[in-house]
């Protein structure tokens, strides 16, 4: 299964290369509409940056990778205070049974005590 992840990765880093190779043109990107640009409230915010293209197009891919991930860790935290939850419940109650079991030992010969415990395990 990881030979399998490997080749999707390589797969992907040769086409993602391939339309990088492909797309070097220079593209303008701007922050305002031209119209917006020559208001004065917001004029400071124009700005323009020339970048070539396949950077463009492999931030947006990234930025929406980290965006769907960043909303599924939120979505999912729910779930994860639950599964917490539950461990420490799960914990405190494997502590309880230890003690029960020691108490109900204590006045029992080692050997027996053990037998018990593998008899309740099955």
């Amino acid at each position: 299964m990881r030979y399998i992840r490997y080749a999707i990765y390589a797969g992907l880093t040769i086409l993602l290369t391939i339309v990088s190779v492909a797309n070097l043109q220079p593209v303008t990107l701007n922050t305002l509409p031209s119209g917006m640009s020559g208001l004065d409230p917001i004029a400071w915010m124009g700005v323009s940056v020339q970048v070539p293209l396949f950077i463009v197009v492999l931030a947006s891919l990234l930025l929406g990778f980290v965006l769907g991930e960043v909303f599924e860790w939120l979505r999912e935290h729910k779930h994860r205070a639950e599964a917490r939850t539950k461990g420490a419940e799960v914990k405190k109650l494997e502590r309880e049974l230890k003690r029960t079991q020691a108490e109900r030992d204590k006045d029992k010969d080692e050997v027996l005590a053990l037998l018990d415990q593998s008899s309740s395990r099955v």
